[in-house]
């Protein structure tokens, strides 16, 4: 017996020794990515294509270009519907993903391993929110959806659309995304994996004020700071917030500063300051 478990902590051991090689190998070829130069010809597409790009400052965009290095050589991009892909198309989808991840260097949504692109609005069976609390069941056209089998689909003529223009508080990108992150524990709750277990006590009595806030003002049919879709399940709300938080950062700091706090803490970045880029200042 005694020479059972000897052999069960000589396998422990090993794989433990192999795990930690392993670890330090991903490490050291992310940093490999990391350090290699941004080409010009990327940045040129981000400047055109991403209007929330053209408004991070300076300070932060070497991270974010570090990250979207990193996302490109790590995750799968596939055409349907007959898309090729282009480097305008990776880009494109890459600068506003990894804006959600701008601040944290490795995290690069563990779960995900492919992007799917359609050409445009692509139709599927399902429900579709109709506002009031009401889904119509049937087929409907989608722009793009987060799956928890690590897979994003999205429509390309959406993406460019959304990231092209700095109005309005939508972005497919940035709400499919926001949908990975909330499904890296494996659910879809409008809670996403927080840094300590404290912090969730404030994340859930702030997102369900904001929730029912939601609810309650599309119920009575009256526009509201965030898009009533946001009003059809928690999962959707974050995802609805994140957008908001990102494309509308003045409104929502001022309409919903709490809520704005959470996801300020969360994304690790601060938006609002992002209006004015060229005064060189950061706060984060």
């Amino acid at each position: 017996m005694t020479y059972f478990w000897v052999f069960i902590a000589i396998i422990v051991t090993i794989a433990a020794f192999f795990i930690k090689v392993r670890r330090l190998y991903v490490e050291k070829r992310r940093r490999r990515i990391q350090s290699a130069p941004f080409p010009d010809a990327w940045e040129k597409i981000l400047a055109r294509n991403v209007s929330l790009y053209r408004r991070v400052p300076p300070i932060l965009k070497e991270g974010l270009r570090n990250n979207i290095k990193l996302f490109l050589a790590e995750k799968r991009f596939e055409g349907c519907g007959g898309l090729a892909i282009t480097d305008e198309i990776r880009l494109t989808i890459a600068g506003q993903a990894c804006l959600l991840q701008m601040n944290k260097p490795f995290k690069n949504f563990p779960g995900l391993t492919a992007i799917l692109v359609y050409p445009g609005m692509y139709v599927v069976s399902g429900k579709t929110y109709i506002g009031g609390g009401a889904f119509l069941e049937g087929e409907e056209l989608r722009a793009g959806e987060s799956w928890t089998r690590g897979v994003v689909i999205l429509a390309w003529d959406q993406v460019k659309k959304e990231s092209f223009r700095s109005i309005g508080s939508k972005n497919v990108v940035l709400h499919e995304f926001a949908h990975q992150l909330d499904q890296e524990d494996g659910i879809a709750n409008g809670a996403p994996i927080l840094s300590t277990r404290f912090l969730y006590k404030s994340w859930a009595a702030t997102f369900e004020k904001e929730y029912r806030k939601l609810i309650k003002e599309t119920a009575l049919q009256r526009e509201y700071l965030f898009n009533e879709y946001g009003a059809s399940n928690p999962a959707e709300f974050f995802a609805v917030a994140t957008e908001t938080f990102y494309k509308k950062p003045l409104e929502m700091k001022a309409g919903a500063p709490s809520l704005y706090k959470e996801l300020k803490e969360y994304y690790c970045v601060d938006p609002a300051v992002w209006t004015e880029p060229e005064n060189g200042s950061e706060q984060m």
